[in-house]
């Protein structure tokens, strides 16, 4: 009982301290005036950061234990998340943001190595669950400062940025109560294809996995647009407390996470993936219907979708991995699949959603935006239903993920 709590704190504190600031961030930048290339090159700063995984990866899988090199990132992580909190000027913001990510983002893949590790993988959808839970969480802190502390607007500002800050500090301290997860591999000098977690690509040789993380990697693109630019739509649209708003996929998620085991059982993993996808086109359809009707309903309800796409198709396709792997890899294993689907994808993704949004958007002579979210959506939607028809016809079940 004492580890699962660990493991559960661990990753709700894990989530809780991105959700509170990475949400907002792209109105915040929209607020600061930043728009272009800029905008999407800070918004890169997540995947950019994944780039760090493999390496981090291979250390904690040959030198440290999991949850040290865990609170040391949490650490820095705190420290440079202050750093971009004081920061002024949009250059000294994307530094510092873009060291910070460098530091947090390898966490995932040692997070889920970490539950892993001390519980069975059948279980870890149920525990990355309460990561959920710190995701919508975040959200209390956006409502407290309107209501409670007489902040006039939280979410566009910094103060989110400093509360991701305190809470990487606290994170860090209680990461050294986790239970002890020594490395697996052995503790010789590491190579340049270790160090560079290139040992965890020999996956790659498997045509299904191959064809998985190549549909994985084009949803990925799709998923950008609400993943990093929701906010500045919803700030569009006027809503005003975004970050609690999008924490109502979050709240999906949590029951899809909670029965996402029993579904990849009953289901095997390709069908319970391709329900995420089909999801992943029922949301940008519901904001397409939301702007051609007027009624902001179907924008709720594109953003409730939220929960299927992630809780089945992404955690879906860690457990994937974690099964095709043996357990001297496990950390190399996520950090590639960090890396390449929260890394490069992602990074390609903000740039081709920042394209489209920036080709449907015309400015006045007064500076007033005015965005053709219809066009937008009624792309990403196609573009959805074709990734989902390729993976459908080219990903196979095998026998390694028939029980997943």
């Amino acid at each position: 009982m004492k580890t699962t709590v660990s493991l559960v704190v661990m990753m709700l504190m894990q989530f809780l301290l991105l959700a509170v600031w990475w949400v907002p961030l792209a109105a915040y930048l929209a607020n600061m005036g930043v728009s272009g290339t800029l905008k999407s090159t800070v918004l890169s700063s997540m995947a950019i950061g994944s780039i760090a995984s493999p390496v981090i990866g291979a250390f904690a899988d040959r030198y440290f234990s999991a949850q040290k090199v865990l609170a040391v990132s949490n650490l820095l992580t705190a420290l440079l998340l202050a750093g971009a909190g004081l920061a002024d000027s949009p250059a000294l913001i994307f530094v510092f943001i873009f060291l910070a990510m460098l530091c947090y983002m390898p966490t995932w893949s040692l997070t889920s190595s970490i539950a892993m590790t001390h519980a069975k993988p059948e279980l870890f959808p149920r525990i990355r669950m309460f990561g959920s839970i710190g995701w919508i969480a975040s959200g209390l802190f956006s409502f407290a400062a309107v209501k409670f502390f007489g902040v006039e607007k939280f979410d566009g500002g910094n103060l989110p940025i400093l509360c991701g800050s305190v809470l990487a500090l606290l994170a860090a301290m209680l990461n050294f109560t986790l239970p002890d997860t020594p490395p697996g591999g052995k503790k010789n000098r590491i190579s340049i294809r270790e160090l560079l977690g290139l040992d965890a690509f020999s996956l790659l040789r498997d045509s299904n996995y191959l064809i998985f993380i190549l549909c994985s990697f084009a949803a990925m693109i799709a998923f950008a647009m609400y993943y990093t630019f929701g906010s500045e739509f919803l700030q569009d649209r006027q809503f005003r407390y975004i970050t609690v708003t999008m924490n109502w996929g979050q709240a999906v998620e949590l029951i899809f996470l909670f029965f996402a085991t029993t579904l990849m059982t009953r289901l095997g993993i390709k069908k319970a993936m391709a329900v995420g996808l089909a999801a992943l086109i029922a949301r940008y359809l519901s904001f397409y219907c939301g702007g051609v009707s007027g009624d902001d309903t179907f924008y709720i309800i594109g953003i409730l979708f939220h929960g299927a796409i992630f809780g089945l198709f992404f955690v879906g396709g860690q457990v994937y991995t974690d099964r095709k792997v043996p357990a001297v890899l496990r950390s190399q294993a996520q950090g590639m699949l960090s890396f390449l689907i929260w890394g490069i994808a992602l990074l390609l993704g903000n740039f081709v959603c920042g394209k489209l949004i920036a080709m449907n958007t015309a400015t006045d002579a007064a500076g007033v935006k005015t965005y053709d979210w219809n066009v937008i959506f009624g792309i990403t939607a196609v573009y959805s239903a074709v990734v989902m028809i390729l993976f459908l016809i080219f990903f196979k079940q095998d026998k390694n993920s028939s029980k997943s």
